[in-house]
């Protein structure tokens, strides 16, 4: 009983529930990064400077070459220059993107004794199932954050003991769209392997192919926040993986370090937000971007958002530039790691050094 109650009292619902007026200390920022952080109502409602690109995927896999070319094209600039879009047109039914919300959204609405029969154990490298982030800085931060993890796709790698058994359509609806999800990855990396002039199979062989490329959702529940203006709901970081699909609740709160500044991500209706992740970045020589993000929070509305890591296998392949893009004037920008050592090596980075988005972007 103790335990139990000890590990709910470090979830952040409990503390956003309890009627605190300060954050503890350990939710607040670094005074260099406490300048930046704004309304994020008042900052989605900005027009002016730059914006994420909005990609029409109605096209990318049309039998016409010109069509087709022409959607590519759209999808490879978006990849060079931002890293991250918002997709539209991609093929999953608005329904089904529904479903998922629902199933996610009532599961969190649910009380927290309910939700600690899944809790995860990190301490013991149990990852899966619900959580929040332990500190693992020197400056032993946490994030305004708690949330849901666990491996959706390939279907013989679940492990169905921790998928929530209720509301009765969670399975069911997060089994369909891992599916969906798959087969848009595969669209969107062949698009991206053509972009570049490789072989339209290319990437998504390089990043394990349909046996080994892993699904895992994280769903990220961020409660109302008393001192949003001195807290992040995720810190600045980039992602590891090949590709990052993510859905969200029409509450803005994501964040992109574009040309020196943070620009807010409109919420899109119906639209499914993309991250290129290092791993394409590795692949691609430095020419696909992934982008330093980060979640703001805020003290009117709960966010959340369903994020789905693309990953590859973790020590069966080798990370590196592909031959084909190494040239004398583009030497290869990345030296050859597993991807379980790209992991370690940037976490061991954001220990030893002074963190700041210029520092955090690199991947070396």
């Amino acid at each position: 009983m103790v335990i139990a109650t000890t590990i709910a009292s470090s979830r952040v619902e409990t503390l956003a529930s309890s009627g605190i007026e300060s954050i503890p200390k350990e939710y607040v920022r670094p005074k260099e990064e406490l300048t930046s952080i704004g309304d994020i109502f008042e900052e989605e409602k900005k027009h002016d400077g730059p914006q994420v690109p909005t990609i029409d995927l109605k096209h990318i896999s049309s039998k016409d070459p010109e069509v087709r070319a022409k959607a590519i094209q759209e999808l490879k600039e978006a990849a060079m220059e931002w890293g991250v879009m918002h997709l539209v047109n991609h093929g999953i039914s608005d329904e089904l993107l529904n479903r998922v919300k629902v199933a996610g959204d009532t599961f969190f609405q649910f009380p927290i004794e309910e939700k600690e029969k899944y809790a995860n154990d990190q301490a013991s490298g149990n990852v899966q199932g619900y959580g929040s982030k332990l500190a693992n800085n020197a400056s032993g931060q946490l994030e305004w954050e708690d949330y849901f993890f666990h491996l959706i796709f390939p279907e013989d790698k679940r492990d169905m003991s921790i998928w929530p058994t209720t509301p009765t359509d969670y399975i069911p609806s997060v089994s369909e769209y891992s599916k969906e999800l798959r087969d848009l990855a595969t669209r969107i990396l062949s698009a991206l392997s053509l972009a570049l002039g490789m072989e339209e199979g290319r990437l998504e062989k390089e990043v394990g192919g349909l046996e080994e490329l892993h699904l895992q959702m994280k769903i990220n529940y961020y409660p109302k926040c008393p001192q949003p203006e001195l807290a992040l709901g995720v810190e600045a970081h980039t992602d590891v993986s090949a590709l990052t699909f993510i859905l969200h609740n029409m509450v803005p709160g994501l964040q992109l370090f574009y040309e020196g500044k943070w620009v807010t991500a409109k919420c899109v209706p119906n639209s499914i937000i993309m991250h290129i992740g290092d791993t394409i970045e590795i692949l691609s020589n430095g020419k696909y971007k992934s982008i330093l993000h980060r979640g703001l929070v805020n003290k009117e509305k709960v966010r959340i958002s369903w994020a789905v890591f693309c990953e590859p296998p973790k020590e069966k392949i080798i990370l590196k530039p592909l031959p084909d893009l190494v040239t004398e004037s583009d030497p290869a920008r990345y030296p050859p790691r597993t991807f379980a050592q790209h992991i370690h090596h940037k976490l061991f980075r954001k220990d030893e050094e002074v963190k700041s988005p210029v520092t955090n972007n690199e991947i070396s």
